[in-house]
């Protein structure tokens, strides 16, 4: 076993391992393919941007610039809400942020409706 992986690009996790086609942290979860994670370094999905054109990268900040109706709530998630530690992922009908909200739980995201902070 001479192979050594690479670190985990969201954690730095040494105890990195290969699961298919991807490479898995059993640190913090993050999934990536070895071939995006060589050359730039911002993970799979490098060429996702914001509402307002800023890269974004694995735990960055975003702000939510509009109002987002949420299923199974009166108020849903207000224009200005933080949204701290994304996750990028290529998900289903363009929500490619993988997050956290506040008071609402995990959820998906578009990068159309947020901005970097």
């Amino acid at each position: 076993m001479t192979e050594t992986l690479p670190p985990c690009p969201a954690c730095s996790g040494v105890h990195t391992y290969e699961m298919s086609a991807l490479l898995v942290c059993p640190e913090c979860g993050h999934e990536w393919s070895p071939a995006a994670a060589e050359p730039a370094g911002e993970g799979a999905a490098a060429g996702i941007r914001d509402a307002v054109g800023n890269v974004l990268t694995d735990g960055d900040t975003v702000t939510v610039i509009k109002t987002l109706k949420v299923k199974g709530s009166p108020s849903g998630i207000k224009a200005g809400t933080k949204v701290r530690n994304i996750r990028l992922v290529d998900g289903v009908d363009g929500h490619d942020i993988d997050c956290k909200v506040d008071g609402f739980g995990p959820m998906q995201l578009k990068s159309s409706v947020v901005k970097k902070a």
